[in-house]
C-alpha cells in the first residue's frame, strides 16, 4: 500500500492507492524512478528529471509514454499535493497489462537541518566499474536502505558510501562535496555515481561565483583535510554535514553559499 492523499497515476489515469504484487516494480525491484520536491504545487528541476527518467529507461530497455504526458501527470500531482514529493515508477509491466509508469505525491519526510554520516562500504557499487547500469536511478535501492540503517544503528543520520578501495562515493539517497582551501571537491561522476540534479546545480552556482570545483577520485581519508562537507539531494537541498564518523565539521561559507543559491532558484521558481 503506498499512502498519500493525492491519487496514484497509472499511464496517466488515477488508480487506487496501490500497485499489483505482480508488478516487477514490487516484486524484483525492475524498473527506474524520479524524485523531486513540488513547492506549492510546483514541480522544480522537472526537465531535468525527466530527461534523467528516460537515460534510465533507455538502459534498462523499459518502454515510456511520451515525455510530454508524463511532464503533465507529474504537473498535476505536483499542484494537487502543494508542497511535498512528486515521484515517478516505470517498468516493463506484465505481459498482460505491458509497460507501467506510475504517479504520486506524498509530503515530505521530515528533513534535519543538518547530517552526521557514517562511512559504510558498498562492495554493491559500481564505483568506476564498466557496467550499463552505472549512475542509472533503478528502484533496487535495498543495498543503499540497509547502508543507512547501519548507520542510524550506530548513531548517526545516514551513510557515506565507500567502495571496495577506501573511494568516497555518494550517499544512499544523496550527492557529497566537501571543500578544501576554498575549493570545493566531489566524487566524479565516472565512479557510477548518480548524475544528481541538486549537484549540478550546486556546482554550477559554485563555477558561476568564481569557485574552482575538482571532481575526481578521493579516499575516505581525504576528508580529514576538508574545512566543512556538505550533502545534497532534491529532498534535502544542501544541507551542512557536521560529522563523518570521528571528524566533526562546522557550517562553513561555501555551504552556506551553495544553500542560499539552491533557495534562491526556489524563489525564483515561485515568483514564476
Amino acid at each position: 500500500m503506498v499512502e498519500g492523499r493525492v491519487p496514484i497515476l497509472r499511464n496517466g489515469r488515477p488508480v487506487s492507492s496501490s500497485i499489483s504484487i505482480f508488478d516487477p516494480i514490487v516484486g524484483r525491484g525492475d524498473g527506474c524512478f524520479e524524485a523531486f520536491r513540488s513547492y506549492e504545487g510546483r514541480p522544480f528541476g522537472l526537465a531535468e528529471h525527466l530527461e534523467r527518467l528516460a537515460r534510465s529507461a533507455a538502459a534498462m530497455d523499459i518502454p515510456l509514454p511520451p515525455i510530454p504526458y508524463i511532464g503533465e501527470w507529474a504537473r498535476r500531482a505536483a499542484a494537487e499535493q502543494g508542497d511535498g514529493v512528486v515521484r515517478i515508477y516505470a517498468s516493463a509491466g506484465t505481459e498482460e497489462e505491458g509497460p507501467s509508469l506510475y504517479v504520486m505525491a506524498a509530503p515530505l519526510p521530515e528533513i534535519e537541518p543538518d547530517y552526521r554520516l557514517l562511512a559504510v562500504d558498498a562492495p554493491w557499487h559500481p564505483a568506476g566499474a564498466d557496467w550499463e547500469l552505472a549512475g542509472i536511478k533503478t528502484l533496487s535501492y535495498a543495498p543503499n536502505m540497509a547502508a543507512t540503517r547501519v548507520a542510524q544503528a550506530a548513531g548517526f543520520d545516514d551513510a557515506l558510501l565507500i567502495s571496495r578501495d577506501g573511494l568516497v562515493l555518494e550517499g544512499p539517497t544523496s550527492s557529497v562535496l566537501w571543500a578544501v582551501d576554498g575549493v570545493i571537491e566531489t566524487p566524479s561522476l565516472d565512479l557510477g555515481i548518480l548524475a544528481s540534479v541538486t549537484r549540478r546545480i550546486a556546482l554550477s552556482h559554485a563555477r558561476r561565483h568564481g569557485i574552482e570545483v575538482c571532481e575526481g577520485r578521493y579516499p575516505l581519508a581525504r576528508l580529514s583535510d576538508a574545512d566543512e562537507v556538505a550533502t545534497l539531494s532534491s529532498g534535502r537541498e544542501v544541507k551542512p554535514v557536521l560529522a563523518v564518523g570521528k571528524l566533526t565539521f562546522e557550517l562553513g561559507p561555501l555551504t552556506a553559499l551553495l544553500a542560499g543559491a539552491y533557495q534562491a532558484e526556489v524563489e525564483d521558481l515561485l515568483r514564476g
